[in-house]
């Protein structure tokens, strides 16, 4: 059954839609559709909101209106699904959208589950229509859908957007710190904050920028921003661009990584910067540029996700006497917040009980091959499943690309080829991505390997300096425990990148066996089910039915 009528956008048709069964008195969403912009929305009065549009001087370039409805919607079920084709169609980027993200929110209703399969159904209507071009599955997957500024948020990330709103718009002066563990979604408040305050009319004259101090993540970025009306690559920063000009207001993303001058490989250029800001050449750093250099300051911060000597430290983070807001919502892994919270106790021997997560896969592998064949099966289903591992390599093959760097039970394997997206690469499937790579980013599901500069001895989580290569990571570190604290804080971040699940290989045999104390070890299946599965995950090109 069809779910959407479609009539000429022109004054002259106006009539055709009031005649329309759902034209008048019945809860739609709309798509008004022209040759490279549409708008999505909700009304319970199609004809006369079709009207009132045709006045709206950048609504006269869309030339078709696409009505979508059905005997059984009601106005939260339209909320829902206007939310949902807003999120889905700036992914698809077939068009750029002239919404604004405005009051884009996540809510509960009755059987929302059934509409949101409804939702799928509508999608294929709008793909055979060419109003869309891409699948839900391979747009789910997307840097445009996860960072996507039309997100919806939930109810406390959008009461932490407004907060800041108002007092950017009553002070002079302010700074703010949004606190959260890995998953809550830092990033894309941060994401959305900058396109509210470019719509919103007390605020859309000020010069905003987003600071990514992540050379990946900041790369796409800047994709996202330059696929969305309003929004320029531009103003996605990293720290050494935000003294080029004056700020009203910078917000910084991972703020957690923004550096200081210890163990840093652009020392001079680092130097150079804090004499033209008038900084002690020593003390100064990144977070003291991004102060001069803006009015209001918003930080997305997480000390438990500093990896290295060089990110900035707590104290000064706490000297700043900023707005503190928490958000503590797990919007990532569907193990929730107990997850997150099991994974920091394992690490760090406050765990007594064990947990299980009905919604999420968990498993210790003691084969590396199996533990990969599950990853690129995983892969075939869902996409975007990767292997990482911490820093207890040397990175071989970054001067010899035939070179092999990590060796474990027979089998080799290289480091991440690229540092700019490798998530995303042509090789990542057989690679293994570092903590600089993976940071900020999503997975489906992550295959961890603990390496031997983590282990269990007499009763306590040890770290081994010499075994642990990353350069930068371990220089200047005279303190065994903050070099713990770092190297635990990596294995922290790369056992929360997983949605669905996570998987490890631990390579210290008493670390394994610790850890088996508090999670499943992985059984292998026989071959002919394994068979079975790789046949069911097998994703046809030509559908966006997933099916197990």
């Amino acid at each position: 059954m069809g779910l959407i009528k479609t009539f000429e956008y022109h004054r002259d048709d106006f009539e055709k839609i009031g005649c329309y069964k759902y034209g008048k008195n019945w809860p739609v969403v709309y798509v008004l559709e022209g040759q490279k912009e549409a708008y999505v929305g909700e009304t319970i009065n199609a004809y006369k909101r079709s009207q009132q549009h045709y006045k709206v001087e950048e609504r006269k370039n869309l030339d078709q209106i696409h009505i979508i409805s059905d005997n059984d919607f009601n106005k939260s079920v339209a909320l829902d699904i206007e939310s949902m084709l807003i999120q889905y169609m700036a992914a698809d980027n077939k068009y750029k959208l002239q919404n604004s993200n405005v009051g884009l929110t996540n809510h509960n209703y009755y059987d929302r589950e059934f509409y949101q399969a409804k939702f799928e159904k509508i999608w294929e209507q709008l793909r055979r229509k060419n109003v869309v071009v891409k699948g839900i599955f391979e747009l789910r997957n997307s840097d445009l859908f996860k960072y996507s500024p039309y997100k919806a948020l939930n109810s406390e990330q959008l009461a932490v957007v407004e907060a800041i709103k108002e007092s950017i718009i009553e002070e002079t002066e302010s700074k703010h710190i949004i606190q959260g563990e890995p998953g809550t979604g830092k990033t894309i408040v941060a994401v959305y904050l900058v396109k509210y305050l470019t719509e919103c009319e007390q605020t859309k004259h000020l010069n905003i920028g987003l600071v990514v101090p992540m050379t990946s993540l900041r790369g796409t970025l800047k994709k996202v921003f330059k696929s969305v009306k309003g929004l320029k690559s531009s103003m996605i920063l990293s720290p050494f661009e935000v003294t080029k000009e004056k700020y009203d207001v910078l917000i910084v993303d991972e703020a957690h990584r923004l550096n200081r001058r210890v163990n840093i490989s652009n020392m001079g250029q680092f130097d150079k910067m804090n004499r033209s800001l008038g900084l002690d050449i020593k003390e100064g750093d990144q977070l003291d540029w991004i102060r001069q250099a803006s009015k209001h300051i918003v930080l997305c911060y997480d000390p438990n996700q500093s990896v290295r000597p060089s990110d900035i430290l707590s104290h000064k983070i706490d000297k700043l006497n900023a707005l503190k807001y928490s958000i503590k919502s797990q919007m990532r892994v569907l193990g929730g917040e107990d997850y997150i919270e099991y994974i920091h106790n394992i690490l760090h021997r406050q765990q007594v009980e064990v947990k299980r997560f009905d919604k999420y896969e968990f498993y210790l592998f003691e084969s590396i091959v199996e533990m990969e064949n599950q990853v690129k099966i995983k892969q075939l289903k869902y996409g975007l499943c990767r292997m990482v591992a911490g820093y207890a390599w040397p990175w071989e093959s970054k001067k010899d690309k035939n070179a092999y760097d990590i060796k474990i039970q027979g089998q080799s394997y290289r480091w991440n080829s690229t540092n700019k997206d490798w998530v995303n690469s042509s090789k990542a499937l057989e690679e293994i991505g570092c903590i600089h790579t993976i940071q900020g980013y999503d997975l489906n599901y992550v295959g961890v390997i603990i390496g031997d500069e983590i282990a269990y001895r007499n009763g306590q989580v040890e770290i081994y300096a010499e075994k642990y290569f990353d350069k930068y990571g371990k220089q200047t570190v005279d303190n065994v425990e903050i070099l713990k604290a770092y190297i635990l804080n990596i294995y922290k971040t790369l056992l929360t990148r997983g949605i669905r699940g996570t998987y490890m290989y631990i390579c210290d045999d008493a670390l394994r066996e610790y850890f088996k104390r508090f999670t499943p070890v992985y059984r292998s299946k026989d071959i002919n089910y394994l068979a079975e599965e790789q046949r069911i995950a097998y994703v046809s090109e030509d559908t966006d039915h997933y099916e197990v």
